[in-house]
């Protein structure tokens, strides 16, 4: 019997990250065969290229997508949506895949999901049902949804919004978080392993900082960093900034980080693409996170870290306990009572809510084994 072509679109390294433990298994299996496309920021020498860590990581390019366009506007972004869509569509024409695999809600992932709903491709969208008030995200990842014809979710929450949402109960699967798995299975680096390959040194308190556009926000981008990175400096903490994405004014608070990092080189460190590895080995040895990304929300309560969560980009989502919500005003005195012994005990008695590390078996199994001509047979109906 011929393999089951999955199609895996992933653009950013955050979401490669997320996916590489689902890829691995889908690319062991037998009854399975990965195709790749990679597209948008990983094609970017601006954002690190991060299509070659992916290739060294062992995995095959069946096609690149270069559809970034380069300015830091909405409209900039649509029209990356819309070269998305176009070369998408012969991407998936020329290798004729059983299913698109797709995860969370960024601007090309919405493209490719139009692009195979109407070339009648089923899709499978992981990380559906969930809220982020605070983002276009989350207008685009319901959206997803109702594309799509399997949903795995993270948490039991999130499968009964989907359920809601209209889609069939037994298409809707409590997977987990596929993030997860990769803390529990991949061998992180030693501290000092991780220092020399940083040329970095975390400090007696450290943290790791993401922070991403809050795209639904007209706001002052500008004096929104600055405060954030003056209350970052009264803190007294060394700190490890990532790259934000590559949405509305994702450069300008890209350009601020690294002008930021040279005025104390040693207390400050810049890497625009720290990779799983890398970036899961810094959560473990920093005192705690501060931004507003989704990993500070699912990922940190794996290792018991308190997470600063500034804003309203993940307003919605399901907390294990570990975070700590603010705004710009009292951001310093957030980060004092994150780094309290009173919050940091609280934080080594929680369990994550988003799974325990068994969510690529769940996701592959079901890719494996669902009846695909089924599948096909509903999409041709319901349309």
């Amino acid at each position: 019997m011929s393999k089951r072509k999955i199609c895996v679109v992933t653009g950013t390294r955050a979401e490669y990250g997320l996916f590489y433990p689902v890829m691995k298994k889908i690319q062991a299996s037998d009854k399975l065969e990965l195709q790749l496309i990679v597209s948008t920021m990983h094609l970017s020498e601006e954002f690190g290229s991060t299509y070659r860590q992916i290739e060294k990581d062992g995995f095959m390019i069946d096609e690149k997508i270069e559809n970034l366009v380069a300015a830091d506007t909405k409209s900039a972004i649509a029209k990356s949506t819309g070269l998305a869509t176009v070369l998408l569509s012969d991407a998936f024409n020329r290798l004729q895949p059983d299913v698109v695999l797709l995860l969370g809600d960024r601007f090309e992932t919405h493209a490719a999901a139009t692009t195979a709903m109407l070339m009648n491709i089923p899709i499978a969208h992981i990380h559906g049902g969930e809220i982020t008030e605070g983002a276009v995200d989350e207008q685009i990842r319901h959206s997803i949804t109702k594309m799509s014809y399997l949903h795995f979710t993270s948490t039991e929450p999130y499968r009964q919004r989907i359920i809601q949402m209209g889609e069939d109960p037994s298409r809707v699967f409590t997977s987990g978080a596929p993030g997860i798995d990769n803390i529990i299975h991949l061998e992180l680096l030693s501290k000092a392993e991780l220092e020399e390959d940083l040329q970095w040194k975390f400090g007696k308190r450290s943290a790791l900082f993401t922070y991403h556009p809050v795209t639904l926000d007209n706001g002052d981008i500008h004096d929104e960093i600055d405060q954030i990175f003056a209350a970052l400096k009264k803190s007294n903490i060394n700190i490890l900034f990532t790259y934000a994405n590559a949405d509305d004014n994702g450069r300008v608070i890209n350009q601020k980080i690294e002008a930021f990092c040279q005025t104390n080189p040693a207390k400050y460190k810049v890497v625009k693409s720290l990779g799983q590895l890398r970036y899961l080995s810094a959560m473990k040895y920093v005192d705690l996170l501060i931004g507003n990304t989704s990993s500070g929300i699912i990922e940190a309560a794996s290792f018991h870290k308190p997470v600063v969560n500034i804003g309203d980009r993940q307003k919605g989502r399901l907390q294990s306990g570990n975070v700590i919500d603010c705004d710009l005003q009292t951001l310093q005195t957030t980060i004092t009572h994150a780094l309290s012994s009173e919050f940091q005990n609280k934080c080594k008695t929680i369990d994550n809510i988003y799974g325990n590390g068994h969510t690529s078996n769940i996701i592959v199994d079901i890719l494996s084994n669902i009846k695909l001509s089924i599948i096909k047979k509903f999409i041709d109906m319901e349309r």
